[in-house]
């Protein structure tokens, strides 16, 4: 007997062997099948959809929750346009912050409202000696103050107490790693959001260490909201390489280094699992940081690699022959260069047909290069909502004639280039419909086309966040479509975001999410 029926809905299966369905049959979390097979077979529950569309819930294939969890309960300076106001937020939460040598952590910050950077000098004037820590939105800078200033060995870079990158990095570790139990609170508070937008799996990208890694045992929270039952969504954690260390194994074994136990990409269940390995090669474009070949509109320089670039095309190389799947994040197209070279020859030395690499954001990717991210297999994970929301702006220090080369969508898939769909939340929305939209249409808020050319089908966009992201994540065998034997996770929304208008796409309602076919989001029964 089945213990579940969903009837009377217009079910987009994603699967071109039965692209549609009205009813649909679930037992022990599995679909097990589709219009006459499902109505035939008796079941407990009968749930009627009211004629709603149902699709495969979404995939977001570049998250970070625990990020995005933590800086929802932090003070944020965002969207002060003043530095003055922005120093009022600042003094605010160092008046609440209690406990001698406690951090104090203020979010939303971009030097984009301000038209400059805040400085140290600046924040002393309210820290009261306290040690703050401003967090820039795109992830890669932060602002910091005197006190934290005099903690930092003499050789990291700044100015005027603005740290990028890796100098962020040594400011993140003088301080005591997050505790299990707030990285789980704030996980599990970051994925009941993913559910109400209609997304039922993702990928966490970067545990453990990078730029965002909250503790050195932050995989262990995940196992404590697995273990409690409060994990709200399916995670794929991906580790971030600085956990790697050299081993003493056998040459044989051909790892040059590993996690622990030679733990790799797919250890895990359906619920948890270990995904791709995450190699940082760049900035981001927020911050100017992201590496390009020819310098930003306007400016003198050219963004900035995270490493000596030997150093990042060795990481990629011994995360491949250690069997890895490849997370490298990419957003300028000198990142790329760098990163397609190190896969082609990771490749050369070890063929592995079914890698599964993927470029993380391929923000900037020139036309030479995208033969390249062909003939490597390579998938290009992308943020659609970046340019939705940020695009006016990377379109001016991108300039005219590499404006369009951002965020790709119709040329990866013209080149039969897999297209992933992602939000990287917090830096964006994380809506996979607003992202859709913004695929379809190329429009930001302020309705300036970018990159036109670049414009998907609905379809398309649709298959970025289901199908594509389940080949993504090596999951295409239990989720992306709505397919007999695939776990029952499935999105129900207020109307076919093929049949609307593309400007109406994302405000379409998500009226219910399933996961594993139980409603995984509060609020009203169907």
């Amino acid at each position: 007997m089945l213990c579940t029926r969903l009837t009377n809905a217009h079910f987009i299966t994603m699967d071109p062997d039965h692209p549609v369905a009205h009813d649909l049959g679930i037992w022990r979390g599995r679909i097990v099948g589709l219009d006459e097979a499902a109505t035939s077979l008796p079941a407990r529950e009968v749930v009627d959809l009211q004629g709603a569309t149902v699709l495969p819930g979404f995939i977001d294939s570049h998250v970070h929750l625990a990020w995005t969890g933590l800086k929802a309960g932090t003070p944020s300076v965002a969207p002060c346009e003043r530095a003055d106001d922005v120093l009022a937020v600042v003094e605010q939460a160092v008046e609440r912050t209690r406990g001698d040598g406690a951090w104090v952590d203020v979010a939303g910050y971009d030097q984009r409202a301000l038209g400059r950077h805040l400085t140290a000098a600046e924040l002393d004037r309210v820290s009261r000696g306290r040690k703050v820590f401003l967090m820039h939105d795109s992830g890669h800078a932060c602002v910091v103050n005197s006190a934290v200033l005099e903690m930092l060995p003499g050789d990291v870079p700044h100015q005027g107490g603005f740290l990028a990158e890796s100098a962020m990095t040594a400011a993140r570790r003088l301080r005591l790693p997050y505790a299990q139990t707030e990285i789980a609170d704030a996980v599990e508070r970051a994925g009941r959001v993913c559910l109400a937008e209609g997304v039922t799996a993702c990928a966490e990208a970067g545990v453990g260490g990078g730029l965002l890694g909250h503790s050195p045992v932050e995989l262990g929270a995940y196992q404590l909201l697995r273990d409690q039952g409060r994990l709200p969504l399916r995670v794929q954690l991906m580790a971030a390489a600085d956990t790697l260390r050299p081993l003493e194994v056998h040459r044989e074994d051909g790892i040059p280094r590993a996690l622990d136990l030679g733990l790799r990409t797919g250890f895990g269940d359906d619920w948890l699992s270990v995904g791709a390995l995450k190699i940082y090669t760049d900035g981001g474009m927020m911050a100017r940081t992201a590496a390009l070949t020819e310098p930003y509109e306007g400016m003198t320089h050219t963004g900035q690699l995270q490493a000596d670039p030997a150093h990042l095309a060795d990481l990629i190389v011994d995360g491949h022959l250690a069997g890895w799947q490849l997370a490298v994040h990419a957003i300028g197209d000198r990142a790329a260069d760098l990163a397609l070279d190190a896969l082609e020859r990771a490749q050369r030395l070890r063929p592995r047909p079914d890698a599964r690499h993927r470029i993380e954001h391929a923000g900037l990717i020139r036309p030479d290069q995208l033969p390249r991210f062909a003939r490597l297999g390579v998938s290009a994970v992308v943020q659609p909502n970046f340019l939705r929301y940020f695009g006016d702006d990377y379109a001016t220090i991108m300039g005219e004639e590499r404006a369009p080369w951002m965020y790709r969508g119709r040329s990866f898939l013209d080149h039969g280039v897999t297209l992933v769909g992602s939000s990287d939340r917090p830096v964006a929305d994380g809506s996979p419909l607003r992202a859709v939209q913004f695929m379809v249409e190329r429009a930001s808020v302020s309705g300036q086309r970018i990159g036109p050319d670049e414009a998907v089908a609905v379809d398309e966009a649709l298959r970025a966040y289901t199908v594509a992201g389940a080949y993504a994540s090596r999951q295409d065998d239990s989720a992306g479509t709505l397919t007999p034997g695939k776990r029952a996770d499935l999105v129900v929304l207020g109307d076919d975001p093929r049949r609307v208008e593309p400007s109406e796409i994302g405000d379409i309602e998500v009226v219910a999410t399933f996961v594993d076919g139980r409603e995984a989001t509060e609020g009203h029964r169907l």
